[in-house]
């Protein structure tokens, strides 16, 4: 049974909000924590990230881009923040392969856009976060906390 507590959704109607947003998360972000992110192609993934990165902390969020091609970067902040893409990977056994287990620490957050691709890889606590583009600058965000340290950044967020 889900509790209302586990999930919440919200709607930006911009980039800029997508990005305020994003940085509302990454001030109430716990060590430890995985954030996995699914969306299509434009739904505004790594502007989400990068406003994750900038409440974090991270000293310049404007250097936050998709890892597709490099699959994890890492920005230093109040946690280290790791930034993974699996758009290109062909299953979770490719990024456990990388070392992922190793990433979730508890002084670090671990991102993955693409968590559709790689779900049976992510811890089981875990903020999961769905972005469904509803115009062109309008996203609506669904987070669902799957586990304590999630629930407690969801309700962190919600304070915001």
């Amino acid at each position: 049974m889900t509790r209302t507590d586990e999930r919440m959704t919200r709607e930006t109607t911009s980039v800029e909000a997508t990005l305020a947003l994003g940085a509302a998360l990454g001030r109430s972000l716990m060590g430890g924590l995985a954030i996995g992110i699914v969306g299509p192609l434009g739904a505004g993934k790594t502007h989400l990230v990068k406003g994750i990165a900038a409440g974090n902390g991270t000293a310049d969020p404007r250097e936050v881009t998709s890892p597709t091609f490099t699959l994890i970067q890492e920005y230093p902040g109040r946690l280290r923040l790791y930034h993974v893409d699996a758009y290109r990977l062909r299953g979770s056994s490719e990024l456990i392969a990388l070392g992922f287990d190793e990433l979730v620490a508890v002084n670090t957050v671990v991102v993955v856009e693409w968590a559709d691709r790689v779900r049976s890889a992510l811890p089981s606590d875990t903020l999961c976060i769905e972005i469904t583009p509803m115009g062109e600058t309008t996203r609506r965000l669904h987070f669902r906390a799957d586990g304590p340290l999630a629930r407690q950044c969801l309700a962190a967020l919600r304070a915001e």
